[in-house]
């Protein structure tokens, strides 16, 4: 089984991703920790210091080397669905799950640890949901051709592992 989880950032796809590796006992895979294992620098880093077209183009290359894997739940980064034909790629090599979160919600996680996130760090309170508005206005075209999609009313991730797995029975 091959799984992808897609959102925008603060949406849980990495701890999701994690607790639905566990359950269906299959490898987990993080596209940005893999980019920054191969690269020895962090994904901010990396587009410091090389450039968003560097990083992208190996965020591709790296996304189709997983796709070629025979099982695995992958994160996504929050960026990788809207570029070249990513996510078409993805659609037809795995289970595509978008965890959608409301500006609201993704606002209150990702103002706890926007020190942490350096797109964010920099931001206003106001311009931080302002931010978010505008990157998902613009990806959402992206991220709702996933073929399931978790809705933004389960907030707690048990419940929606537990979406997840009916929707892979």
């Amino acid at each position: 089984m091959k799984i992808s989880l897609l959102g925008y950032m603060g949406s849980g796809k990495s701890s999701l991703a994690k607790l639905l590796a566990a359950h269906l006992d299959l490898p987990l895979l993080d596209l940005d920790h893999l980019i920054e294992e191969e690269c020895g620098q962090s994904v901010s880093e990396l587009i410091f210091n090389r450039g968003e077209l560097f990083f992208r183009q190996k965020e591709r290359e790296i996304l189709l080397d997983i796709l070629q894997k025979p099982e695995f739940v992958l994160a996504l980064g929050g960026g990788t669905p809207c570029y070249y034909d990513n996510m078409d790629q993805v659609n037809r090599s795995s289970i595509s799950i978008y965890l959608e979160r409301s500006i609201q919600d993704l606002y209150d996680v990702l103002a706890k640890d926007r020190r942490e996130r350096p797109l964010i760090a920099h931001l206003a309170d106001q311009d931080l949901k302002e931010f978010i508005a505008k990157h998902l206005f613009e990806r959402r075209d992206f991220y709702e051709k996933a073929i399931f999609k978790i809705s933004q009313k389960q907030k707690d991730e048990e419940e929606r592992l537990h979406s997840i797995l009916n929707y892979l029975k």
